[in-house]
């Protein structure tokens, strides 16, 4: 069975863990790992929380969130900590490391690739910072239902501000991250002066005005799980997501969605530990665990998001290769998100997208 007939087969449904963990458990005997749902949590139950409990008996718990740091810091802030585990965007590692909210990992821990060489040579640039362990390279992207459009298709980032070509409702994730991006990369800006411009006021102002542009024309979304829907019923005709949401609807529910992938804004999920989660050892022992070589070319089977270990690579099914993120087609006019830019800003300009809203 090759990869994709397995992910197809496999009815990708948003799956709790706690299916598999019937049953009331103590904290010393189960963990609560958090994630952002749909296809991604399925991916991880079956390359990484299957096993693990398989392993070792330890039940796992999975919760759904949006991401940010919000509520590991209302938990921190109320000694209340009730998440062992995670799962977060590379800006928002860096942040809560900053801030004090998320327990330092020791690298040390983490297992060597198979032929001996050590985690900390074996993990791509960036994948391992003072308080988090890399998982996946995921992308945002945009994509369009092609029975929407008999004639010219989209095939650019410009062609998501273009309303009177492509005409249609558009879906865009509720957050400046990356809107402002593909915005300046639609006004003409070239990629690698984005961060730079976008680093100034008159910068900000030319990405929310090209936003204006199309503001009427766009619905909003926070869930992952939310735009290949929208797609789907006909909400939208072209929508931002996340590539290996869309890579689910296109093989597993066979939607007629095409992947733009110019300007794609390519990222990082990471593993991070609340500061003062319970059960410690078995948390990072869990890390240990699913981080491995073997694990997180596992996860490659279920999802197209891109493995953070090199030795992980050759274990990816050729028949998966082409949709990952990194593929050399895909990755012609890719951008990485400036994680230390967002880091210092995202306070800022949340409040800035926010007041652009309301107006």
């Amino acid at each position: 069975m090759n990869a994709v007939t397995k992910f197809t087969g496999a009815a990708v449904v948003a799956i709790s863990a706690t299916a598999y963990s019937a049953g009331p458990a103590t904290a010393a005997d189960a963990l609560t790992i958090v994630s952002f749902g749909g296809a991604y949590t399925k991916s991880q139950i079956e390359a990484y929380h299957k096993p693990y409990m398989a392993k070792t008996g330890i039940r796992i718990n999975s919760e759904d969130y949006n991401g940010g740091l919000a509520q590991v810091r209302a938990q921190v802030e109320a000694g209340n900590v009730v998440w062992n585990l995670v799962d977060v965007e590379l800006s928002d590692a860096v942040r809560g490391c900053d801030e004090g909210i998320l327990e330092p990992i020791d690298h040390g821990i983490l297992p060597p690739a198979p032929d001996g060489t050590p985690a900390t040579d074996d993990f791509i640039e960036n994948t391992l910072t003072e308080c988090a362990v890399g998982e996946i390279v995921w992308s945002n992207v945009f994509a369009y239902d092609a029975t929407k459009f008999s004639g010219k298709k989209p095939t650019k980032i410009a062609d998501l501000f273009d309303t009177e070509t492509f005409p249609g409702k558009r879906g865009l994730r509720k957050t400046p991250k990356v809107n402002l991006e593909w915005a300046l990369m639609a006004d003409g800006i070239p990629q690698d002066r984005i961060y730079d411009v976008l680093s100034t006021p008159e910068g900000v102002d030319r990405a929310f005005a090209k936003l204006d542009t199309i503001k009427d024309d766009v619905i909003w979304w926070e869930a992952g799980a939310q735009p290949p829907q929208m797609l789907a019923d006909g909400e939208v005709t072209i929508a931002a997501a996340y590539n290996g949401r869309l890579f689910n609807a296109i093989f597993n529910e066979k939607k007629p969605f095409e992947i733009v992938w110019d300007g794609q804004v390519w990222d990082l999920d990471l593993w991070v530990i609340p500061k003062g989660a319970k059960n410690m050892e078995a948390t990072l022992d869990f890390v240990k665990f699913s981080t491995d070589t073997q694990r997180l070319a596992d996860q490659s089977k279920w999802i197209s998001y891109g493995p953070v270990r090199k030795s992980s690579f050759p274990l990816v099914a050729d028949e998966m290769k082409p949709h990952m993120p990194t593929a050399p087609e895909n990755f012609k006019t890719a951008l990485q998100n400036d994680y230390e830019f967002w880091a210092d800003h995202t306070d800022e300009l949340n409040e800035r997208f926010a007041a652009w809203l309301a107006k």
